[in-house]
């Protein structure tokens, strides 16, 4: 697992440690009226915290030492505001409109970026929701690759910078897409022919129509694999530029191929990805991993 700190940019609640949740439980206050008492007396400044004690009230004391122990760093506990380890078994990270959760680490050093939804019309009426997914990239391969070209800079730089996209889909930085199917009743059929025509406009898109090689690809979503609610198949790019593809963990096909590679990122962080919102997570996440 990774030991640096990183900014993760999802809201989610923080959980209490089992040792702080126990000892809190044997306080004659509750946590929540601990914070709130010493929200008055507490200010964050240069990713520190100042704390006024007061040894004339030992109701507060007893507030303001329970803050003190249980946000340092030995206890890997922090405020709302503060950082989040990756070394920490963080919470996973749920889509708002599908409920569909994300593990915060992937493959114990894959850290997630962003998730998005993929949606896609029916007949030009109606739009159903296909499936949740989530962009996870190695954080080692992700220094080790673009660090010395982007290091320098500072977080704020490198927000928006539209070369980094295209140097992390051309680097060979281990990445992962991982797609949860939403949409009960889709088949395998369907699957193929999605990938079929988006795979295929960014093959086109690269200056090339390869249709053996998209036709290698689309070939490894069988007749035989169903796809209920809840499925999940990882498209993972691994060192060496090969295409790993998995279904409920188990593997359908691996393929070599730079272009193949680069053209399904695209569909997820490229120009004109499926959800911008979900881009632009990516984005604000690798420049926080990137950055000084």
């Amino acid at each position: 697992m990774v030991s640096f700190r990183f900014l993760f940019l999802f809201s989610q609640p923080p959980k209490l440690p089992i040792s702080a949740a126990s000892n809190a439980s044997r306080r004659p206050f509750s946590v929540g009226c601990s914070i709130a008492i010493a929200t008055t007396v507490v200010t964050a400044a240069g990713g520190g915290i100042a704390i006024s004690r007061n040894p004339n009230n030992p109701f507060l004391q007893d507030a303001l030492n329970f803050l003190t122990s249980n946000f340092s760093p030995k206890n890997n506990f922090t405020p709302l505001w503060g950082s989040i380890s990756l070394a920490d078994n963080s919470a996973p990270v749920t889509e708002s409109r599908t409920g569909m959760s994300f593990p915060a680490v992937l493959k114990d050093s894959q850290q997630l970026l962003g998730i998005g939804l993929r949606r896609k019309a029916i007949l030009g009426l109606k739009n159903i929701d296909v499936y949740a997914y989530g962009v996870y990239a190695d954080d080692g391969d992700v220094k080790k690759f673009l660090g010395e070209k982007y290091g320098a800079l500072s977080t704020t730089e490198l927000k928006g910078n539209k070369q980094l996209d295209k140097d992390l889909m051309e680097s060979d930085v281990r990445m992962t897409v991982r797609l949860q199917i939403v949409y009960g009743k889709l088949s395998i059929r369907s699957v193929r022919n999605a990938f079929e025509e988006s795979i295929g406009s960014r093959l086109k898109k690269f200056g090339t129509e390869d249709k053996e090689l998209l036709q290698k690809f689309t070939s490894q979503f069988k007749d035989e694999y169903k796809l209920p609610r809840g499925s999940i198949i990882d498209l993972s790019r691994e060192q060496g530029y090969v295409l790993r593809t998995t279904i409920d963990g188990v593997e359908v096909g691996s393929i070599e191929s730079k272009l193949l590679c680069r053209s399904i990122l695209d569909l997820y962080i490229g120009n004109e990805p499926f959800d911008r919102k979900a881009k632009e997570d990516v984005e604000l996440n690798l420049a926080s991993l990137l950055g000084k």
